[in-house]
């Protein structure tokens, strides 16, 4: 698989889900980037602005399985990882897998979850595996959690804890259509039913494909310490309480690299680096304003204001 067609792989998979999805090209573009680098994505916004659909689409256009649970008080985290039950006929304990046993899991308003819920996310997050009654075993090598989130419902909510958080590799914000984009959205709903259905464009070995080559793009020295003053900047602002961790500085890397094979290039430039800071480190810092509830909007003007005031390298 060459760089143009890593490029090829994103541009077919982007035309697809255009097709369902009107005016949030950024942000489609932000979360296939994460998918190639092997990231999670948080989406939150207010409700009808098209979170769900646009998970809906990705998983369309990939010939690979998906799950979606909708997240409630009452859910357990058996319900997420699965469970061993006693089968009467056999005398025997059966393992049943949870859905999180799937390449896309689509956790729905997942802050109307308990904390002991959200917590059954954190290994498979980051270690890529499930542990049940003692028994740890692997998730698919594509596996990606896409989580929703209303930021203006406190209610009947429980805010993500920042270990949970940090383990997103990006937090989007996909906002409202422009006047143009929405025409075309009452258009789509006018038109006859099943036109819009989606095939699969690509599949996970095309996915995993990619990550190989993503791993073969060169990050210079120069790049490295950008990226690194920037992540420091966050620690050292007197407007910043808690600072990006070393996990935010590898995955912005990582994020980088992906971005640079999916515009064909086998090396990482300062404006992917630009591109990608705030959606990738401004979930993952507390300002000095901030209570335990995240204020939406406050994080990115810090990193805006930040990456403004550290000079990029040339190349």
């Amino acid at each position: 698989m060459t760089q143009t067609q890593s490029a090829t792989l994103y541009q077919n998979i982007e035309a697809n889900i255009s097709r369902v999805l009107f005016g949030k090209q950024k942000t489609v573009r932000l979360m296939l980037c994460c998918l190639l680098a092997g990231g999670h994505i948080l989406l939150e916004d207010v409700p009808g602005t098209g979170k769900t659909s646009m998970v809906r689409a990705l998983a369309a256009s990939l010939d690979a399985q998906d799950k979606r649970v909708q997240f409630t008080p009452d859910l357990l985290p058996s319900d997420i990882t699965g469970i061993n039950f006693y089968r009467q006929q056999t005398g025997e304990f059966v393992l049943r897998k949870g859905p999180i046993f799937t390449n896309l899991f689509l956790a729905d308003e997942i802050n109307r979850a308990t904390p002991r819920t959200q917590a059954a996310l954190l290994e498979c997050m980051e270690e890529g595996q499930a542990t049940i009654d003692g028994e740890t075993m692997p998730l698919p090598e594509v596996f990606m959690v896409l989580a929703t989130m209303n930021p203006i419902e406190f209610q009947g909510t429980f805010p993500l804890p920042e270990a949970q958080i940090d383990r997103f590799m990006m937090k989007l914000h996909p906002g409202y259509p422009d006047e143009a984009d929405e025409r075309l959205i009452v258009q789509k709903i006018c038109a006859p039913a099943g036109s819009q259905a989606l095939t699969p464009v690509a599949s996970p070995a095309d996915i995993i494909a990619a990550r190989k080559e993503i791993a073969g793009v060169q990050v210079s020295d120069a790049i490295r310490d950008y990226i690194v003053r920037i992540v420091r900047a966050t620690r050292e602002s007197d407007k910043i309480k808690l600072g990006v961790s070393p996990r935010g500085t590898v995955a912005l890397t990582r994020a980088c690299r992906a971005l640079a094979a999916m515009q064909g290039r086998d090396f990482v430039i300062p404006d992917d680096v630009n591109e990608l800071a705030v959606p990738v480190l401004a979930h993952r810092i507390i300002s000095q304003s901030q209570s335990s509830i995240h204020l939406s909007g406050s994080n990115e003007a810090i990193m805006e204001y930040l990456l403004s005031k550290i000079p990029a390298p040339l190349s």
